[in-house]
């Protein structure tokens, strides 16, 4: 008995690694905000990777605009990762203000956001596989 099975979009690998990319870059621009506290070059660390983060977030818009084009399925995700990205603008912005009491909430939420639209990207699993057939 064959399988059939379907081929990816082509941009549905740029895209996973660029919601990974950015899921990354949150994840150290968490690690590194206790740095800020404990060592001096702790603020260097945390700006670069802050930029590391928004370049992130503009790959992520350029990806969901690559994946959704041939296909012409919804824009959706596009207007996903475009809030994404007007997320991040918002953090930087708080970040270079000092509003720490702000800027850490936002960071704990874009990480959530960007965790879920990681795992959303990847493919489903099936708890119960089919019995094969003898």
């Amino acid at each position: 008995m064959t399988r059939q099975t379907t081929a990816a979009p082509r941009g549905a690998t740029f895209l996973k690694t660029a919601i990974a990319l950015q899921t990354l870059a949150l994840f150290f621009q968490a690690s590194t905000a206790g740095l800020l506290l404990t060592s001096p070059r702790g603020y260097v660390v945390h700006d670069y990777g802050s930029k590391v983060m928004y370049a992130a977030a503009m790959l992520y818009v350029l990806a969901t605009v690559l994946a959704w084009r041939p296909g012409g399925g919804s824009p959706r995700p596009i207007l996903h990762s475009t809030g994404f990205l007007l997320l991040a603008s918002a953090q930087v912005a708080l970040g270079v203000a000092h509003v720490a009491s702000l800027h850490v909430p936002l960071g704990v939420v874009m990480c959530a956001l960007s965790t879920l639209a990681l795992v959303r990207s990847l493919p489903p699993r099936s708890l119960l596989r089919p019995a094969a057939r003898s």
